[in-house]
């Protein structure tokens, strides 16, 4: 049993408290708790939920797509350093041979993981199924129309562990696979979508719940026709992923969206590249050169390919920029992709019974350890 005395803990249900926290493979005990191996704790520091990231292509010079075991094993490993306890490997659009490779390597890895670092839950699944004119940094020549048959092979593939998957609504074929996606429990997110509100609507009535990094790669708000980005505000029903690191969004875009959004639709992602953790770099995603300067990923033309983004800068981003209350930022992170997942029963908040899968961040938001499952996966 280990244990941290006298923390401020974000306890479910009752914000932060100060509490002694013990836990083995499981939280045991929020209150007073018996002897216990006792985690010293700066002033300052604040124990919260282990972050999820639902959309993340690599980290450490790691990619998902590189089709290994050991490679998702270091975005695990390197995920854990940020605070980061769960995640799903992001695969993007690539020729059929290297997808197919890519979800073998994830099933295999979600079947039987490596020991250390955040959890795998399963695959984000980001194209093919896009439309040719938002594409963003996905390779032009594999997209492809949606289709029931393709992606069925395609979870065959990585032995049903395929979560969401990121589509254009208004590309032939979609509805069909949406409706698809729902039937089987696989989330629909409406991305890299030149899609109209009326192909949102149609979209959402069909099962789609979610909207892939909002704002990026898809139609704009405009006065005449609300697109992608007005849809995703007006709509309830949709989550929507932001990559808070003020590059891909601005600050005030940010705040439009959590002022327009249920507390409970918001959800922070990286979609980080292998280049995280790496500084300055040249680095590559989708066979495509990405030059890393100042914390931004792009591509030769100056696309924007992915971030460098770390979980705890955006919970950092939302509090100190966007002005959110901490555990409303945390929730971004933790509580609200757990539910989106239907995982919340199981992690994603602070409670007894509900797995030990916990970051602690000082009064800087830096990461001073990640437990996951119990395990003390990193320690600064």
């Amino acid at each position: 049993m280990r244990a941290f005395r006298q923390a401020a803990v974000y306890a479910e249900g009752r914000g932060i408290i100060t509490a002694d926290l013990a836990f083995d493979g499981r939280i045991r005990a929020i209150g007073e708790v018996g002897e216990a191996d006792v985690l010293p704790l700066p002033a300052g520091a604040v124990v919260l939920p282990a972050f999820i990231d639902e959309h993340i292509h690599g980290a450490g010079g790691a990619d998902a797509m590189d089709g290994t075991h050991a490679s998702i094993g270091t975005i695990a490993k390197t995920l854990a350093a940020e605070g980061t306890g769960a995640f799903l490997a992001t695969t993007m659009t690539q020729s059929p041979e290297n997808i197919t490779r890519a979800l073998q390597a994830a099933g295999e890895y979600y079947s039987h993981p490596s020991a250390g670092g955040a959890r795998l839950l399963g695959v984000h699944l980001e194209g093919p199924f896009i439309s040719a004119r938002h594409k963003g940094a996905q390779p032009l020549e594999y997209v492809a129309k949606p289709s029931v048959s393709v992606f069925e092979e395609y979870q065959r593939a990585a032995g049903g562990c395929i979560r969401i998957v990121t589509l254009a609504p208004e590309e032939e074929g979609a509805i069909e696979l949406i409706s698809h996606l729902r039937s089987t429990g696989v989330i629909a997110s409406v991305g890299h979508s030149g899609a109209k509100y009326e192909d949102v609507v149609r979209a959402v009535g069909a099962g789609a719940t979610h909207v892939t990094h909002t704002y990026n790669a898809q139609s704009p708000l405009h006065h005449r026709e609300a697109g992608v980005v007005g849809s995703a505000m007006l709509l309830d029903e949709l989550s929507c992923e932001l990559i808070a690191d003020c590059i891909h969004v601005s600050v005030p875009a940010m705040r439009l969206l959590m002022k327009n959004k249920p507390q409970n639709r918001r959800i922070l992602i990286t979609d980080a590249i292998r280049a995280k953790g790496l500084g300055d770099c040249v680095s590559e995603l989708g066979g495509q050169t990405v030059y890393v300067k100042g914390g931004e990923a792009r591509l030769a033309d100056g696309t924007l390919a992915g971030s460098v983004l770390k979980m705890n800068r955006a919970v950092q981003n939302l509090v100190e920029k966007v002005g959110m209350p901490l555990c409303e930022a945390v929730d971004c992170a933790t509580r609200n992709p757990a539910s989106d997942l239907g995982i919340l029963g199981e992690t994603g908040s602070i409670a007894p019974g509900k797995r030990a899968d916990l970051t602690v961040l000082d009064a800087s938001f830096n990461v001073i350890y990640t437990v996951v499952g119990g395990e003390l996966v990193f320690r600064a």
